[in-house]
């Protein structure tokens, strides 16, 4: 029977963080990817916005790894030669009643020590003439990333450091260790694995994975919800240079207008709950018909947008752990000290910011399972 240091389950953009942190830290580490080729599943489907790390609760996990997460991926990328764009963002306010949100938001920042300026009227439609708002908040330190070469490089320097990424390897499940003896993880061709560190990337898959780890409590364990956002490109080129984002309502952000490394602009993405809970069983198909309302959200902030000019691009899927009507919870990146079984991790709920605040996850998980 094989036996290693560490085996992460999950080849997106966290997973491969955190294989790149614990080679670098002189593990032997293979991550094991259920596909034929790594980033295919949430990393390959979102919007590749580099977050700032506006939106959420001061103090929370989330918080601390999309700030860090964004200024190590800024250097990562600046010292890899990944390509990216430090473009910035506008957040707007179309209407007098949506004010109090920008400041709440502004006040937000200010707290995550998040660098945002604000803007009246004149200000925000000189730089973006197309732009209709009473009022924005600027944010210089949004950008977009290359995700797919973003993670290429997280590979080419796990390898670099002696480490092994494992596609077309599904994991079925696992016997914890205990009194510390090594966890056996069984893979779906039915070979077995002995590793004395375990970390559950598997995004979409993780919390149904964990329900198949011998030896961790139930209520550990929370209940996943998918949530498809959908995503529309624009025939033609917009006139925009900065992200653009609604002022934020509840939990969902509005539909953003955001930019590729290209300057083609995709609006997106909205939010439609699924009633499965079987990630193979998802449908990612684009509905031309869920466009109709978005046409009314954008020209809230751009007028200007043409009939008939959007189309179908791509959708994603988020691993929530809440459901519709829920407060959103913080991510959970579940060690030792929460479920009380020595070299196992557990990421649950790492839906957006997760691509930006790869890198911090991948240093916080590393320092949890640093021997003592």
């Amino acid at each position: 029977m094989d036996r290693i240091d560490a085996l992460v389950i999950g080849a997106g953009a966290v997973g491969l963080a955190v294989g790149r942190a614990l080679a670098l830290a002189g593990r032997e580490v293979i991550v094991a990817e259920s596909q034929t080729a790594i980033g295919q599943g949430v990393s390959s489907r979102n919007s590749e916005v580099i977050h700032a790390g506006l939106y959420y609760a001061p103090a929370s996990t989330k918080a601390s790894v999309c700030v860090r997460g964004k200024d190590l991926l800024y250097e990562f990328c600046q010292s890899r030669g990944v390509s990216y764009s430090n473009c910035g963002k506008l957040v707007v306010a179309t209407s007098d009643s949506q004010i109090a949100a920008l400041r709440t938001l502004q006040q937000r920042a200010a707290e995550n020590g998040v660098p945002v300026e604000w803007l009246d009227e004149a200000q925000a439609r000189g730089m973006e003439p197309a732009l209709h708002c009473v009022a924005a908040l600027s944010s210089p330190t949004t950008g977009i990333v290359d995700s797919h070469g973003f993670m290429l490089a997280l590979q080419g320097d796990l390898e670099n450091a002696g480490g092994m990424v494992a596609l077309g390897s599904p994991v079925e499940s696992a016997v914890l260790g205990k009194d510390g003896k090594p966890h056996l993880v069984r893979m779906a061709d039915g070979s077995e694995i002995e590793t004395m560190l375990l970390v559950n990337a598997a995004s979409l898959h993780a919390c149904a994975l964990a329900r198949r780890f011998e030896g961790l409590a139930p209520q550990h364990i929370p209940q996943e919800t998918f949530a498809k956002g959908s995503y529309y490109s624009l025939a033609g080129r917009a006139p925009f240079t900065h992200l653009i984002y609604p002022a934020p309502a509840d939990a969902w952000l509005g539909v953003h207008l955001t930019l590729d490394l290209g300057g083609q602009a995709k609006f997106g993405p909205d939010l439609e709950w699924l009633d499965t809970r079987d990630p193979d069983a998802i449908d990612y198909a684009v509905d031309i018909r869920r466009a109709d309302s978005f046409y009314a959200e954008v020209r809230r902030y751009w007028p200007g947008l043409p009939d008939g000019a959007l189309q179908p691009s791509y959708s994603g899927v988020r691993p929530k752990i809440y459901g519709p009507g829920e407060a959103a919870p913080d991510f959970r990146i579940d060690g030792p000290g929460v479920h009380g079984v020595a070299g196992l991790v557990n990421l649950f709920g790492i839906e957006s910011p997760g691509l930006t605040s790869a890198l911090a996850i991948a240093q916080d998980v590393a320092a949890m399972l640093a021997t003592p």
